[in-house]
Parts: structure tokens; sequence; C-alpha cells
């Protein structure tokens, strides 16, 4: 009953989040805003992570698949099928889910239990939609961005560490990168990306807004934001692979 109770709440909020804006432009402004602190201001650990995951999948396949009959440039195939399909959107945006999610969870709460939110309402403005579209639309703007350039990155990693180590021949590696490339891989890793956006950004801002209490709550908040945030990525991720790979 628990579970039903609040996935009806989380839908009667989107409802309220989707209201016509009081003031578009407003909106616009703050969307940019946004965008920086959700977005940019994760490029740093995106990129790190992802040429470390590049690097260390790339090794990983190689000493995983010596055999004589498989040719060295499926590495890089394998590399890149798994950087692009897996890694970059998924594992990216479970990190994200810890760092974007958080913050817009203690954001929000900290605003109701300081009755900022109460009184955006008193004064006649759909504090939903206020707090809630913005991060939402940012996140969805500006996430596959940043997978995109994880994805650059991870395939980068891998280049590195096959010219640094010798771990592969470099034009091997190249090879099996470009060898069959589908640009529907691309497309289903946006897509997954861009659905996984709007679940950070909306159960965050569903668990900051309904927090009741004081510090303590926002952070118990927190929490439940990420956690459940990461549950529902991994969810979707075997939904949107089962409806657009199968």
């Amino acid at each position: 009953m628990n579970f039903l109770f609040h996935t009806g709440r989380y839908f009667l909020l989107l409802v309220q989040i989707l209201k016509r804006p009081e003031n578009p432009s407003i909106y616009r402004k703050q969307i940019i805003v946004e965008m920086d602190y959700l977005g940019l201001q994760s490029l740093g650990i995106v990129s790190i992570i992802s040429v470390f995951m590049g690097a260390v999948l790339t090794i990983q396949t190689a000493f995983n698949t010596e055999h004589p009959l498989l040719p060295i440039y499926a590495i890089g195939f394998a590399t890149r099928q798994a950087i692009i399909l897996e890694f970059a959107p998924t594992i990216v945006s479970l990190i994200l889910a810890g760092k974007v999610g958080s913050r817009i969870a203690s954001e929000i709460g900290t605003m109701r239990v300081t009755e900022q939110i109460d009184a955006l309402e008193i004064m006649g403005v759909n504090a939903a939609g206020y707090l809630i579209l913005p991060k939402t639309i940012a996140m969805v703007i500006i996430n596959p961005v940043l997978i995109v350039i994880s994805m650059f990155l991870g395939i980068l990693g891998g280049y590195l560490v096959s010219l640094i180590t010798h771990v592969m021949p470099v034009g091997h590696y190249l090879y099996g990168i470009l060898f069959d490339f589908s640009p529907f891989d691309i497309f289903y890793a946006l897509i997954k990306t861009v659905v996984f956006a709007v679940i950070i950004a909306t159960v965050s801002g569903y668990y900051g807004f309904y927090t009741r209490g004081g510090a303590l709550e926002v952070g118990q908040a927190s929490t439940k934001a990420v956690v459940m945030s990461s549950i529902y990525i991994i969810l979707f991720n075997l939904i949107l692979t089962q409806l657009l790979l199968a």
C-alpha cells in the first residue's frame, strides 16, 4: 500500500509540474542556471570516470579474449559496444543520480522544512513547477551532451591504454572501433539517457518536495532519492533494452 501511495502521489506531482508556467521567461532563465549547476559542474567527474572506464574495459577485454580464432580488432569492437550501449548511458546516469539527485532532493527539502515552498504557494506560485520543471528540462538537455562526451572519452581511454601499454596494436583497436558501426546504437543510448534524466530530476524532486521535519529528514530524503532513482534507472534500463534492441 505504501508503494501505491507514493506512486499515486508521484504522478499527481507530475501533473502539477507540467501545468502552464506563470512567467515563462523566469523558467527559461532558471533552465540555463540549472544546466550549469546540474550538468556542467558534473563534467569533471564524468570525464575522469569515462577515461578510466574505457581504459580498464579495454585491458580486461584484451586479457579475457586471448583466442587464436578471435581477431584482435574484436577487442576494440567490444569496447565500443560496451561503452556506447551500456557503460556511458547507464553507469554515468547512476553516478549522476548520486551526485545530482542528492543535490536536488536536499535543495528542495531544505526549502520545504524552512517553509520557503509554503511561501511560494501562498503567493500563488506553482511551487512544484517552479522548482522541479526547470531542473527536469535542464537535465533532459544537458545529460545527452554529457553522455556523448562520456562515450568519446571512454573510447579515447581505450586508445590511450593501447598506445601506452601495448595491450593490443593501436591500429587494430581503431579498426575495431570503426568496424560495423551502427548509428542506431547512439540513438538507443540517447533515448535511455533522456529517460534517466527525467527519472533523476522528478524522483529526487518528489522526495525533496514532500520532506517533513528538519535537517535529519532532509538527509533521509536525499538518501531515498538516490536509492529510488538508481532502482528506477536499472528497471527502465531493462525495459528500454527489451523494447529497443529485442
